[in-house]
């Protein structure tokens, strides 16, 4: 079938990214889905610092690629065994960005380690089953190719982002990178479920294990740090602290449920120092922050992702003398199955305001200038609407 999406020509190229345009929008094709896979009609996609990363090169994929991975949608077609598992035509999806395998030794970590053939399946820009056409579903023109004949010869593959390639009217994908919400849960609130929330909520309810009484602290105040500071305020265990440089953003903490704002020297200055601090920045001195407010016996947990090269400096006598704990999360150390529909709950009971995320709705074609909005930290979550 024929689609309209957002694909990623090049790498790296400078900003501003409105000027340069690495994103083009494009007509495609879209195959058939496969007997695991979906076809879904993408209703509404989120902008995240994880498709900004390789817009800018900091995570260097494939290309061209079509971008995009928070979203949710209908589901219109599904393959023999994707049905078999549960999915009916008409469902409403969130789409999460690393598929689980559920048979490999990581997807046993429940949750705390990402799947292998997921991961590979993400680097390489193809589906979790590569066992049609080599995981591709996409295709386009050939740049310099004739209009016709419109055959394989002057067809290109276009590299899936992350499982989903959400930026796009619709998508093929794996049904293990599906999960069904109701009806009532909103298109734009689903999307967001599928990253924001499912990394955020999860490095405070998983990696974090935020336990009642405990303060907490969340430094990165983006997309994924908000969700972890409503997931923290809806817990309702102590304290919930926010730390961001952009005033703006602490203001808007303290609208969601913030105890306490500060900027980062703030935070410092006052000694505050909390049980659980999760880093959702992606910046080393964001995570030298985030371990310099970590409480004795406290976590530290990190779930934003800097540039390869990036490098922070802290003690290590530190964690030995305070009996300190530095956690990795990727995802949240989510299990999205498992984990989605609790977050849906929270939403539905109106403890978890996920649409309080969305700081503004684009169409498509504004793709370009939304990466710069997002670059220049002035966005908490942009959605597109389709």
């Amino acid at each position: 079938m024929r689609i309209r999406g957002a694909v990623l020509e090049e790498v790296g190229r400078a900003r501003p990214f409105a000027d340069s345009r690495p994103i083009t929008i494009s007509d495609l094709k879209l195959d058939e889905p496969g007997p695991t896979e979906l076809l879904v009609r993408i209703e509404a996609a989120g902008l995240c610092h994880s498709d900004l990363s390789v817009v800018d090169g900091n995570r260097v994929r494939p290309t061209p690629m079509l971008l995009g991975h928070e979203a949710a949608g209908i589901v219109e077609q599904a393959g023999v065994d994707a049905s078999a598992a549960g999915f009916s035509v008409g469902d409403r999806v969130v789409l999460a960005f690393l598929p689980r395998c559920g048979e490999c030794a990581n997807c046993a970590t429940d949750g705390r380690l990402p799947c292998s053939p997921g991961t590979a399946a993400n680097n390489a820009g193809v589906l979790l089953d590569d066992t049609i056409d080599g995981g591709i579903r996409l295709h386009r023109r050939a740049p310099g190719a004739p209009d016709s004949p419109d055959g394989p010869s002057t067809d290109e593959d276009v590299r899936h982002h992350l499982g989903v390639s959400g930026f796009a009217t619709h998508a093929v994908v794996d049904h293990r990178s599906a999960v069904r919400v109701g009806h009532d849960v909103p298109p734009e609130v689903a999307a967001v479920l599928g990253c924001a929330v499912l990394t955020g909520g999860g490095a405070v309810m998983n990696a974090g294990a935020l336990a009642p009484g405990e303060d907490a602290i969340v430094v990165g105040l983006g997309g994924v740090g908000m969700a972890a500071l409503i997931t923290a305020v809806s817990l309702g265990h102590g304290r919930v602290i926010g730390v961001d440089a952009v005033p703006a953003k602490l203001e808007r903490a303290r609208e969601l449920g913030a105890d306490e704002v500060y900027t980062p020297y703030e935070a410092m200055d006052a000694g505050i120092r909390t049980p659980l601090v999760v880093e959702a920045a992606g910046h080393p001195r964001a995570f030298e922050t985030a371990f310099a407010l970590t409480a004795p016996g406290g976590r530290t947990v990190t779930v934003g992702l800097p540039a390869p090269a990036a490098r922070s400096e802290i003690s290590p006598l530190t964690i030995t003398a305070e009996a300190r704990t530095i956690i990795g999360s990727y995802l949240g150390s989510a299990v999205p199955a498992r984990d989605i529909p609790r977050y849906a709950q929270l939403w539905r009971e109106g403890r978890l305001p996920v649409e309080e995320l969305i700081s503004d709705t684009i169409v498509l074609d504004d793709i370009n200038t939304a990466m710069d909005t997002l670059a220049d930290g002035k966005a908490i979550r942009q959605i597109i609407r389709f």
